[in-house]
């Protein structure tokens, strides 16, 4: 299946969406690419047996993305921008489904943001990450809230409020990303990951994902007390989760029905 658009490529193929963005040369985010990629996410939800999202840039492109378009902070069109923009994030988190960004050059500003947002994140040796609004006088947002849980306080702290850049083994180091590879490698270390994410019921992945956001910023007892009402009231009436168990204890592959 797939879907055309003007700044992006979209394709759902073999249980896993893919969104590349093709606005050269360094993807900028703007209003329209934005709303361009929020389709693609509306049209993802509604595959039931989808695995993954996978972001990634065209071959063209210099960078995975140097952020949101900077002329669209005016005062006519910042609200428009920062509705779009976040939207994306709102439909992922709504969405809970394992998201992959694939980065091969510069993610800047929004870029940087998207890479945090997702749940697993591949660099080549050549990608460079920076949250930079500040040298505008502004500030990122959704980093503001996701940085300091990924890579901790006081370095999310610092790459805000200095804007400075970082390579893809400091990335790494940070836990930003999770892997780095050798440009040339980038398609085979995606491939060898979503291979093992084919192998999952799409309804198990998508309870793990929402059990994990429950937890951010909550004591355990209150986390704990919602994901045991998931866990009991909603995971284990589905199909998948009692086949997952049935099917382990006759000894035999599972056969998911993403339901």
């Amino acid at each position: 299946m797939s879907a055309e658009f003007n700044d992006i490529k979209f394709k759902i193929e073999d249980r896993v969406a893919r969104i590349t963005f093709t606005r050269p040369p360094v993807n900028i985010l703007n209003i329209a690419m934005m709303q361009e990629v929020n389709e693609a996410l509306r049209i993802s939800s509604a595959e039931r047996d989808l695995v993954a999202i996978v972001f990634d840039a065209g071959r063209d492109c210099r960078a995975f993305s140097a952020g949101v378009a900077v002329e669209e902070h005016a005062e006519d069109t910042i609200f428009q921008m920062l509705d779009s923009f976040h939207a994306i994030f709102r439909t992922i988190e709504q969405m809970a489904r394992p998201t992959i960004a694939v980065v091969d050059g510069p993610a800047l500003g929004g870029g940087c943001e998207l890479v945090t947002a997702c749940d697993i994140a591949v660099a080549s040796t050549r990608a460079r990450f920076g949250q930079p609004e500040i040298k505008l006088g502004v500030f990122p947002p959704v980093a503001a809230i996701l940085l300091p849980r990924v890579i901790g306080d006081k370095r999310a702290r610092e790459l805000m409020l200095t804007g400075e850049m970082i390579d893809a083994n400091e990335a790494l180091s940070l836990g930003l990303v999770n892997y780095v590879v050798a440009p040339e490698a980038l398609e085979q270390k995606i491939n060898d990951l979503l291979a093992k994410f084919r192998e999952l019921s799409s309804s198990a992945l998508e309870h793990a994902r929402r059990a994990i956001d429950v937890g951010q910023g909550r004591s355990l007892d209150s986390a704990l007390t919602q994901i045991e009402d998931m866990y009991l009231n909603d995971l284990m009436k589905t199909y998948d989760a009692n086949e997952g168990i049935k099917s382990f204890v006759q000894k035999r592959k599972p056969i998911w029905r993403n339901r």
